[in-house]
């Protein structure tokens, strides 16, 4: 007998090498490998079979694995946990829930995969239906996925609601909650909720440590960290990486000395606080000591001179790697496209053998970045697996060049829309001026079951404050304070903007003092209002209060300060200002300064010495500051120094209309038809068009806008109809009141 069991054994240890060999070669991403092994098999079992799906799907070839799955003889339970496993991996949720209706028996771990994938895709509603399905819930594993799934959209009331009600809790749910507290900055019951736990891993103490780096508080981390029995890697690099973002380098260079037992994860953590911090040379150094490194010890060190702009450091490094890899190649197409040079960043896609999605869409942001959207669009069609952040881009894209048609289509087409994906629109409609359409997809937005968050409340109210429309912008305001954002510096910004654009200034400066931490853009927006409202004295007081407060002043700062001063005719105070830039500040004065004083000299009447700084000026002219001269010549009535300022302008701009119309009104105002004559000659023979005049009023939240001259709008003909008849009344009642005795 034993003789003829000998092969049996031989074969079955054959079958168990080329088995794990299989794996093997999936995890090292060599599918073709692991294909051609198991073509040639003399004998395949069913581990075989699953060995090889696996190895399909974790590779992003899921058709495939779906394919041989169906071609299996014999399946049995993991056969079928596999291919729902894959498919999840893969993000096909509907093709999951098919596999999972038509298993003839499931196990826990078949329900908890299953729940797993909808909570991953966001759809927690088909998870709880499905957890509420299960026949035995005993085991934690389906409750830490539901756990998971709530916190991961920040429910954490829910959350907690299920921990509660959990039969049985182990360690992992407990973490979980754990860091579902840590993950939002809710310490306080961090704290508490870890206190309570019985029993402590190192995990749970990590989390800790880690939440408190991520709120800044970095002597708690420190406090706990010590006291964390046995500390692991993870604890290290956790405080370290906390002390590196913080700016504390020598801090976490010593605690990096301290480290008993150091890998490769510990230098890489090291070496990213001083790429952080721009400290390449000290980075290189220590690359350079390292006992062995992998592949995001490269990718750190090329994105560190990437980060400090030597690209061909970066390029050299990337040369001499002894195996590419795709993360450190796409650093290097990111720091060439960033650089404007998108050829050489091309150069390096083209060579890359085995790229991922972050690969295409970095070389694809490229080209968007550097407004060359047919290549983006080339390249965009190209992509066999777009994820969300491919169509982001586009439409990020299309929105940056003003293209608002192309961008609306592809959101349109976009499947599955995030919150990305609506400020990206959004943001666009307010870029490009088209603020009525910014506030129609704001509301459909929120109509669509999309909660805004601080990037479209900024976007949203800036269109308010662009349009005047303050009905609108209050209750945007309403909804700002609803949803917790009051206290975003972008929010109360772009709130005290909208304000002070409204003329409501007493409301602007409610929004600044009721802030927790004003920077120096929310000061230039306040000081921007006063500007606009003609309160030159109160914007060179609040200049003075920023000072005192101590938030340093900058160009826009002072472009705002100067405006004030010539719309308020504070002459004094605004050359006062003027030469605090270069003397105080150290601001060298930009052409927008330049154009403040130049007009704040001309309202005063004293054309001459505006006249003498345009000259004396060391940056280049530009329109706004011959625009300034020209209107100051009309209003001082001379003729022959707005000839002068109007020749300029028209140079710089040939193509505006209105610079010929203010000309040829500024001759016809001084009798000088025959010039009158000319520029409208000179208007017609380049063609230049004046922008039409454009109003608009807001009418049960809905903006509607008048074009000078437009009579092909419906409800503009209705407006005008209204109008007629209020005008035909009013003169009626103007007759009859004249006739009165």
């Amino acid at each position: 007998m034993k003789p003829r069991l000998r092969p049996v054994l031989e074969n079955g240890s054959l079958l168990f090498q080329q088995n794990s060999k299989i794996t093997h070669f999936g995890k090292l991403g060599k599918v073709e490998e692991a294909c051609k092994l198991f073509d040639q098999m003399p004998q395949r079992n069913t581990v075989t079979f699953n060995s090889m799906i696996s190895v399909y799907a974790k590779n992003t070839r899921i058709n495939d694995a779906l394919n041989l799955f169906d071609k299996m003889p014999i399946r049995n339970l993991v056969s079928w946990n596999t291919m729902i496993a894959g498919c999840l991996h893969n993000h096909r949720v509907e093709t999951a829930r098919q596999l999972f209706d038509k298993m003839p028996q499931r196990d826990v771990f078949t329900w908890t995969l299953m729940i797993t994938c909808y909570t991953r895709n966001g759809e927690l509603e088909k998870a709880r239906i499905l957890f509420d399905l299960m026949p035995d819930k005993m085991n934690p594993a389906c409750w830490n996925a539901m756990i998971s799934g709530y916190l991961a959209r920040r429910r954490i009331k829910e959350a907690r609601r299920m921990f509660d009600e959990m039969p049985v809790k182990d360690l992992v749910s407990w973490n979980l909650m754990l860091g579902g507290y840590t993950q939002i900055g809710e310490m306080s019951l961090g704290l508490k909720f870890f206190d309570e736990m019985a029993v402590k891993d190192v995990v749970s103490w990590n989390l800790m440590v880690d939440g408190f780096v991520e709120v800044g508080d970095l002597d708690s981390a420190w406090c706990f960290f010590k006291r964390i029995p046995h500390p692991n890697v993870v604890s290290w690099v956790t405080i370290l990486s906390g002390l590196g973002r913080n700016g504390r380098i020598m801090e976490a260079r010593r605690l990096f000395d301290q480290m008993p037992v150091k890998n490769v994860v510990s230098w890489n953590a090291m070496i990213a606080v001083y790429v952080q911090n721009s400290r390449i040379d000290e980075a290189l150094r220590l690359f350079n000591e390292m006992p062995e490194k992998n592949a995001v010890s490269w990718t750190t060190m090329i994105n560190g001179y990437v980060r400090v702009g030597k690209l061909e450091e970066g390029s050299r490094l990337l040369n001499q790697m002894p195996y590419k890899n795709v993360g450190a190649q796409t650093a290097m197409i990111s720091g060439f496209a960033q650089n404007k040079k998108i050829h050489r960043a091309r150069e390096i896609f083209d060579h890359v053998s085995n790229r991922d999605t972050v690969c295409w869409n970095t070389m694809i942001a490229g080209y968007a970045q550097n407004g060359m959207m047919d290549e983006a669009l080339d390249l965009f069609h190209q992509m066999v697996k777009k994820d969300i952040v491919s169509w982001n881009i586009m439409i990020a894209g299309y929105a940056q060049v003003g293209q608002m048609d192309k961008a609306l289509a592809l959101f349109e087409e976009t499947k599955h829309k995030n919150i990305v994906s609506w400020n990206s629109l959004i943001s666009g409609f307010t870029h490009n001026g088209l603020y009525p359409d910014a506030f129609k997809y704001f509301i459909s937005m929120i109509q669509n079951g999309n909660k805004p968050d601080e990037s479209t409340y900024a976007s949203v109210l800036s269109s308010c404050a662009n349009l005047a429309t303050l009905q609108m912008g209050t209750q945007v305001h309403v909804l700002v304070v609803k949803t917790g954002y009051e206290q975003d510096i972008f929010v109360t910004n772009s709130l005290i903007t909208l304000y002070a654009k409204c003329g409501k200034m007493s409301s602007a400066e409610r929004v600044f003092s009721h802030t927790a931490r004003v920077d120096v853009v929310s000061w230039n927006s306040l000081i921007n209002g006063y500007a606009l409202n003609g309160n030159g004295i109160e914007a060179v007081k609040l200049l003075d209060d920023m000072e005192v407060a101590g938030v340093s002043p900058d160009e826009v700062t002072f472009v705002g300060a100067l405006s004030a001063c010539s719309h308020a005719g504070l002459i004094d105070q605004g050359f006062r200002l003027f030469e605090s830039m270069s003397q105080k500040h150290l601001i060298q004065p930009l052409t927008e300064h330049y154009a403040c004083m130049v007009d704040l000299l001309a309202r005063a009447g004293r054309l001459e010495a505006a006249f003498q700084m345009v000259k004396e000026m060391n940056t280049e002219c530009n329109a706004g500051i011959w625009g300034a001269l020209l209107d100051a010549c009309r209003a001082c009535k001379d003729l022959k120094m707005a000839k002068f300022a109007a020749e300029k302008l028209l140079e710089i701009e040939p193509e505006k209309g209105s610079n010929y119309v203010t000309l040829s009104n500024m001759n016809a105002e001084m009798g000088g038809w025959e010039v009158v004559a000319d520029v409208r000659g000179s208007l017609k023979e380049r063609l230049a068009v004046k922008q039409p005049g454009c109003s608009w009023i807001e009418v049960q939240n809905q903006v509607h806008v008048f074009l000078s001259g437009d009579r092909c709008w419906l409800e503009n003909m209705i407006f005008c109809g209204h109008l007629r008849t209020l005008m035909a009344h009013i003169s009626n009642t103007s007759e009859t009141l004249i006739d009165a005795p």
